[in-house]
């Protein structure tokens, strides 16, 4: 890699463009993580990259066009311009000429077992898709689970992703611990986990359009998630692990399991996650039901706050907009999933411009079967500028969204998100040294409008993820995921 940046397209800056440790035991399963035979070449010690360009995405837009990251541990420890300093006893140096060098990507709302349904209810709507896969789903089990969980967090990883949030709220009663092997999963891969317990209490029965199979009463919920959070949520500096209170949607929870969750995730100082506002037939639904808008409804149960960040927020007014930036309540905004159901184009403008918390999502793979975050800053631009304007957002906002932005969503602000000293090593290396960039001068414009970048590397917590452009914990999974995908397909 030979090719440095131009200074005409990414100057050494400081401008402020506009914003757009261990984890607890995971459960006892007969599915254990692959054992880790690159560990010592993945761990420990100084770690510098440098020789390639530097976007730090912190509060000033800091940028090099040449510049270097310094790790020690799993912590950030330098930022700066040129070659880093000399380094006191043994380092692993990671060139990156040719390269741009960003922080990991954060995504904020993901169905990981949706993985083995792909390509299911191709030309319909949310609620008409809902209605094909739910009996589908209703088949999961751990080792299915298992097995599209680690393939969903595989191709994140390779698309430049080191913490994914998974919203899970699909627990059949034969499926044996389907949540514990997402987690499992995530210790698999070697990505940040914020796994999302969440819950349905109106089946068919009650009006709801999952099977009855599927969904759990009030008390199994509340405590099915208590268990969730005893079990695998680490509260501490750097986890791996964390754990959020998400009940699934307005039209598949009891208003009592909404106020009751809300209240449960806060006596455990846990977050609250939950889809709102993705389609007009919800609205109708809420309006229809309850007299309120979905943000209405959710102000109205203690679903509106700073430790709150909901999927998709597709169809708000301006007062709900303004609500939402009013409390700090986060949006995971998913434009392919969105233009996938034709669910439509969320306000992120706006969104941004009220001041709330804004962050991308995969969505599950049932609606957006590439599955990879690095592609989600492109779409978003793309259906910002199309319902705004050319200036809706820019190439940076758009990076932004998929790194501040996300972290902000998850409360992880203070240790994710940016490169800067103290932060935690999460850190990607994109490859723009090849015909598909050349001629970009501008390396941010090159990740986010041109095709999405080989990545080169990927740290998370100082530890190497992808290398060279592999994957280091599993060599492939395509074999697993055909077959859990065959065994589903087979039982529905």
């Amino acid at each position: 890699m030979s090719r440095s940046f131009s200074n005409r397209g990414l100057p050494n800056r400081t401008s402020g463009d506009r914003d757009a440790n261990q984890p607890q035991e995971t459960a006892k399963r007969e599915i254990a993580p692959e054992r880790d035979h690159h560990c010592e070449s993945r761990r420990g010690g100084t770690v510098v990259i440098e020789g390639g360009a530097v976007v730090t995405v912190d509060d000033s837009g800091t940028e090099f066009a040449e510049g270097h990251v310094v790790v020690e541990g799993d912590r950030i420890v330098a930022v700066g311009p040129g070659s880093a300093p000399p380094q006191d006893g043994a380092v692993r140096r990671i060139d990156a000429s040719g390269c741009l060098v960003t922080p990991g990507l954060v995504n904020t709302h993901h169905h990981l077992y949706q993985w083995a349904t792909r390509g299911y209810a191709a030309d319909a709507t949310l609620f008409g898709w809902l209605t094909e896969l739910y009996p589908v789903w209703a088949g999961i089990d751990e080792e299915i689970t298992h097995a599209a969980a680690s393939a969903g967090l595989a191709r994140m990883a390779l698309s430049g992703c080191t913490t994914a949030a998974d919203h899970h709220y699909v627990f059949p009663r034969e499926g044996g611990d389907v949540f514990g092997a997402v987690v499992s999963a995530a210790e698999r891969i070697g990505i940040r986990l914020h796994a999302v317990r969440g819950s349905m209490d109106r089946g068919q029965s009650h009006g709801g359009l999952p099977p009855d199979s599927v969904v759990e009463d009030l008390d199994q919920a509340l405590a099915g998630t208590q268990d969730a959070i005893d079990r695998f949520h680490d509260p501490s500096p750097g986890a791996r692990v964390r754990v959020a209170v998400g009940p699934c949607s307005p039209f598949s929870v009891s208003t009592e399991l909404m106020r009751q969750a809300a209240e449960l995730a806060r006596r455990n100082g846990v977050r609250l996650h939950t889809h709102l506002a993705e389609t007009l037939d919800e609205e109708q639904q809420c309006r229809a039901e309850f007299g309120k808008t979905p943000v209405e409804y959710a102000d109205d149960l203690g679903w509106l706050g700073p430790d709150v960040w909901l999927a998709h927020t597709i169809h708000l007014s301006e007062s709900g907009i303004a609500r939402l930036g009013e409390t700090g309540t986060g949006a995971a905004h998913c434009p392919s999933s969105n233009g996938r159901l034709g669910a439509g184009t969320a306000p992120v403008r706006p969104l941004l411009d009220a001041g709330a918390p804004v962050g991308l999502g995969v969505d599950g793979v049932a609606s957006n079967e590439a599955g990879g975050l690095g592609e989600e800053m492109r779409q978003a631009l793309l259906t910002a500028r199309a319902r705004y304007g050319p200036q809706a957002l820019s190439v940076r906002d758009a990076l932004r969204l998929a790194t501040r932005g996300g972290a902000r969503c998850l409360g992880r602000d203070g240790e994710l998100g940016s490169l800067e000293s103290g932060k935690l090593a999460d850190i990607a290396v994109w490859q723009l040294n090849g015909m598909d960039h050349a001629g970009i001068a501008d390396p941010v414009a090159a990740l986010v409008l041109g095709e999405l970048p080989r990545l080169e590397r990927l740290l998370r917590g100082g530890e190497v993820v992808v290398d060279d452009g592999r994957l280091m914990s599993v060599p492939d999974l395509t074999d697993e995921l055909t077959r859990a995908s065959a065994r589903l397909r087979e039982a529905s």
